[in-house]
């Protein structure tokens, strides 16, 4: 199959660059530790996982073989990945593969500082730039003058320049074939890509590589014999929609030929804000209240924070618990006023708290705070006066 299918109206000379930091929160850290450059390490402790200070001036670091506990990687070296430990991994099973890993503990006021270090250098070298993870942006590269090769090399000047960390670029005529080249040669490297490239380049790749195919979309597909996205390619959309549906199946039909017709939206509105907290170990309404009661608080502090910062009140307010038998239940409660007050806050997530029998002991809690407005679109800053109980 040679067609290359476009959109009518999409022009040839878009180029849309797609920005990944490498390995972001471990090369934060690497920067506050360069000592550890080479060596195997991991973020996935507590505070109490952090570095000790010899008199001398040298430091000690924890090891995953001391890790007790049931929290899981935010983030590995490429020296500790060769081990197979991963991202989202239990730490515990991390422990097990690398146990002489470097451990640190979670930084994220670090993280942001560097984040923001990171947009700034990109929105040096394009204005139009779309924000979508605290490591990774779109940027529209299309009206720059220059060779991409030349683009992608200003943009990764531009980041290194200002954090003194890597990236990888991918450019290519859309978001989705973008993010596919930015992790074609990490770390630090750069992927240009063209249509006419689609199908030496993006159809040998496995189906799973293209953001929006899941494990269970891609344990159908597998089922169905088709592994990579050329094989997706060459089925007929009819075919595909018969067994995916009409909006999975044309999709499917559109992304295996490489066509995403989304601009870089350069600004928009969250949804909704949210934190949660996942304890070490189970925690009982009644044996533990003071306890649960105090992260509970934190939750509610960190929501409202959040909301303040970023200039919104919030008119539903949420909860999620999941118990230690892993079952998960949401509550929440929609409010006449809406709200960004932290007692105020904690007193509506109260609310829904009650509405939930808590009789099993707690494995994660969170607080989320939903139907957002801007400050400035409301008149009237009244919350409701809840009792508070918990």
């Amino acid at each position: 199959m040679n067609a290359i299918f476009r959109y009518q109206g999409m022009p040839d000379d878009r180029r849309i660059a797609h920005i990944d930091m490498d390995a972001f929160f471990a090369s934060c850290e690497l920067s506050q530790y360069p000592e550890l450059r080479g060596e195997a390490m991991v973020v996935a402790g507590r505070r109490s996982d952090a570095p000790r200070t010899n008199p001398d001036g040298t430091r000690e670091f924890s090891r995953l073989r001391d890790y007790t506990g049931r929290g899981v990687l935010t983030t590995a070296t490429y020296e500790a990945r060769a081990f197979g430990v991963h991202s989202g991994m239990p730490t515990m099973k991390a422990a097990r593969l690398a146990p002489n890993a470097v451990l640190l503990p979670v930084n994220f006021e670090l993280y942001r500082t560097y984040s923001r270090l990171f947009k700034d250098a990109v929105r040096s070298v394009s204005s139009t730039i779309q924000d979508v993870g605290i490591d990774e942006v779109y940027a529209d590269v299309s009206l720059l003058n220059g060779e991409s090769e030349e683009i992608a090399r200003q943009l990764k000047s531009a980041v290194f320049e200002a954090t003194q960390l890597t990236c990888s670029v991918g450019i290519a005529p859309n978001k989705l074939l973008a993010k596919l080249c930015s992790d074609m040669r990490k770390p630090d490297g750069v992927t240009i890509l063209r249509l006419e490239d689609l199908q030496s380049t993006i159809w040998p790749m496995a189906a799973s590589k293209i953001n929006g195919i899941g494990p269970k979309a891609g344990a159908k597909l597998g089922a169905l014999g088709i592994t990579t996205i050329g094989e997706i390619a060459a089925r007929d959309e009819h075919w595909l929609v018969e067994h995916f549906g009409s909006s999975y199946g044309s999709w499917l039909h559109r992304v295996s030929h490489g066509l995403d017709d989304r601009p870089v939206v350069t600004h928009s509105e969250p949804v909704s804000m949210s934190r949660e907290t996942t304890f070490e170990q189970d925690l009982h309404a009644v044996q533990h209240r003071q306890e649960l009661g105090a992260a509970f608080t934190r939750l509610c502090e960190q929501v409202a924070l959040d909301l303040q910062r970023k200039g919104y009140l919030a008119r539903k307010i949420g909860i999620k618990l999941r118990f230690n038998d892993f079952k998960t239940v949401t509550r929440d409660v929609t409010l006449a006023e809406p709200i960004a007050d932290a007692k105020a806050l904690r007193r509506a997530a109260t609310q829904c708290l009650k509405r939930v029998e808590l009789l099993k002991s707690i494995r994660l809690l969170g607080v989320k705070a939903g139907n957002l407005q801007r400050v400035g679109e409301v008149l009237d800053d009244k919350s409701p006066q809840f009792t508070l109980d918990f």
